[in-house]
């Protein structure tokens, strides 16, 4: 069985990347198994930033390592909140704040002009300076909404109405609205793994070829 590191302590990620990769002989295990410190994420964009992080995890552990890095993306705001989402509101982690502060800076964005994409990109390495890493990006797109609804996920999930809503639920909602089971299957960090165990997959084919 195959080692892998994941550059995070989150459960519910552990046990998404875990499920998805069992069948290919892949045993993932959390960096916090490892006492690996959180790395500086001083890059520019979404997958920089999650090359840093499976780099900084496989350089202390030596294990082949992922690591992903998310956001949302509104147009009208030129990107925003991009990397910062975590801390939009300026301080790390308070999902109301972020959450309130998005609202206020689109409340003269009118209806139609709203359209925003959640990103999630993977990135797997084989080795701390592996020079031709892995990359998956799944990108959900959708809208902002001008209240909040629904108590499920977590982030902006209360606020972003999914343009394909419709074909996972009975009535247009947002993604708090959706039970886990319909996120999965169309979110951005559900397109991100399925698409990265499919690209570990071929991976391991060449492996066992060569």
């Amino acid at each position: 069985m195959h080692k892998l590191v994941l550059a995070t302590g989150n459960k519910g990620k552990l046990a998404e990347l875990s499920a998805l990769l069992a069948p290919f002989d892949w045993q993932v295990l959390p960096q916090s198994d490892f006492q690996v410190p959180d790395a500086i994420e001083d890059g520019l964009s979404f997958i920089e930033n999650a090359l840093i992080k499976a780099r900084h995890a496989s350089r202390l552990t030596g294990l082949p390592a992922v690591a992903d890095d998310s956001g949302l993306a509104v147009d009208a705001l030129g990107g925003a909140p991009g990397i910062y989402s975590a801390r939009y509101a300026g301080e790390h982690g308070n999902d109301l704040k972020n959450l309130q502060q998005l609202l206020s800076d689109l409340k003269d964005v009118p209806q139609g002009e709203r359209a925003a994409q959640f990103h999630c990109v993977l990135a797997f390495v084989r080795h701390a300076n592996d020079p031709v890493p892995v990359i998956a990006h799944g990108i959900w797109h959708g809208q902002i909404a001008f209240d909040a609804a629904g108590s499920g996920g977590f982030g902006y999930d209360p606020i972003f109405i999914p343009d394909d809503a419709q074909s996972a639920a009975s009535t247009q909602c947002t993604a708090a609205e959706l039970t886990a089971e319909q996120k999965k299957q169309v979110s951005h960090r559900g397109k991100a793994l399925r698409l990265l165990v499919s690209l570990l997959k071929g991976e391991q084919l060449k492996g066992e070829q060569g």
